[in-house]
C-alpha cells in the first residue's frame, strides 16, 4: 500500500512539496473553514501560496451557493479570493448540460432538486429550468397533486434532466416530481453524491443522501456525477485553468471524494489535512477510498515553509 508523507513541522520537507507544483486545487468545507468558523492561519496560508507564484483554484461540492456567493462568503471570512479562481459543483453542472449535453428544445429543460446557487448558475448558461427554489413546491402532497403526477397533468413536457443537489426543503412533493421526471426518460444528473458534509466541527446529510440516493433506490439508476471526484469535473477545471496535471496538486479533507478526485484525475500530487471529515485511519485501512502522497494536520502548517 502507498505511503503517505507527514509534512507537519517539517519546514524542510514542506517547501520541497511546494516546489512540486504550480496549482493547487483547493476544497473549501474541512479546509479553509468548517460552517461559518475559518480555520486559523488559511488566509495567511493562500498569501504565502500566491507570493511564491501558485495559482489557487477553490473546487468545492457545496452546490448551494454559485460562484458570486461564494466570492462573497470568502469576502466576509477575510479570505483573498477572485471568483475565476472558484469551481463548484453547480457550476460545473451548469457547463455539463449547455456544453456536453447539449440537448435539443423543446425538452431541454431542468427539473433541479436544489438551491438557488444551482438555479444561478444554470442561468448563466442560459438553461431552462423548474423546481428549486419555487415556493409551491415547499409542501406537503395533496390528493390533487397524486392525480395530477400520476397523469402527468401537472409535469412539464419540456423537462430532459433531473439535477439532483442538496436541497434545504427536500419533501415528498418534490421527489415525486423527480421521480415522474426519470421514469419518463429525463437525464439523471447530481451536483454531488456526498453523504454528508461538516458543518460547525460537525456532519449533516449531504447532496447524495439527500436527492440523489432516494431517487436512485426509487429508479435503480446512478445520476452522472458532476461534483469531486467525477473527472467531468476535472476536465472542465483543465480546459478552463489550463492547467498541468503533473504540476498540479488536489487539497481536501475527504478520501471518497478529494483525494480520489486527484489521484483518479492523474494529479502530480495530493494533500489531506486533518480539519474535516477523513482521519489518518481511514487510509491506513486495507478498504480505504484512496491515499492521499502527503497530509497535514492542518492547511496552516504549510506556512512552515516561510520560516
Amino acid at each position: 500500500m502507498a505511503q503517505s508523507q507527514y509534512l507537519t513541522g517539517d519546514a524542510s520537507a514542506i517547501n520541497a512539496f511546494l516546489d512540486k507544483f504550480d496549482v493547487f486545487l483547493i476544497d473549501c468545507d474541512g479546509v479553509l473553514w468548517s460552517g461559518d468558523h475559518v480555520f486559523d492561519g488559511v488566509a495567511e496560508t493562500l498569501e504565502m501560496l500566491r507570493s511564491r507564484g501558485k495559482k489557487t483554484v477553490f473546487v468545492t461540492n457545496n452546490s448551494t451557493k454559485s460562484r458570486p456567493e461564494y466570492h462573497k462568503k470568502f469576502e466576509s471570512m477575510g479570505i483573498p479570493s477572485d471568483v475565476e479562481e472558484i469551481f463548484g459543483s453547480a457550476y460545473s453542472s451548469a457547463i455539463y448540460i449547455s456544453r456536453i449535453l447539449k440537448l435539443p428544445p423543446p425538452q431541454n429543460k431542468v427539473f433541479v432538486l436544489g438551491e438557488a446557487g444551482i438555479e444561478n448558475e444554470l442561468r448563466t448558461e442560459g438553461i431552462r429550468f423548474i423546481g428549486g427554489t419555487d415556493p409551491s413546491l415547499r409542501r406537503d402532497i395533496t390528493p390533487e397533486d397524486w392525480k395530477g403526477i400520476a397523469d402527468g397533468s401537472l409535469l412539464d413536457p419540456e423537462v430532459g434532466v433531473v439535477l439532483a443537489g442538496l436541497d434545504w426543503h427536500i419533501n415528498y412533493l418534490k421527489l415525486s416530481h423527480a421521480y415522474q421526471y426519470l421514469r419518463r426518460g429525463a437525464i439523471f444528473l447530481a451536483t454531488n453524491v456526498d453523504p454528508t458534509f461538516p458543518m460547525n466541527h460537525n456532519f449533516f446529510p449531504g447532496a447524495g443522501s439527500i436527492g440523489a440516493a432516494p431517487l436512485a433506490n426509487m429508479t435503480g439508476q446512478k445520476p452522472v456525477a458532476l461534483g469531486k471526484p467525477s473527472q467531468a469535473m476535472m476536465d472542465a477545471i483543465e480546459g478552463k485553468f489550463m492547467l498541468n496535471r503533473e504540476r498540479t496538486c488536489m487539497i481536501g479533507d475527504r478520501l471518497d471524494t478529494d483525494i480520489k478526485f486527484g489521484i483518479e484525475g492523474k494529479l502530480g500530487g495530493t494533500l489531506a489535512v486533518l480539519t474535516g471529515v477523513s482521519k489518518r485511519a481511514d487510509w491506513e485501512a486495507k478498504d480505504a477510498a484512496a491515499v492521499p502522497a502527503f497530509y497535514v494536520d492542518r492547511l496552516s502548517d504549510l506556512r512552515a515553509a516561510e520560516r
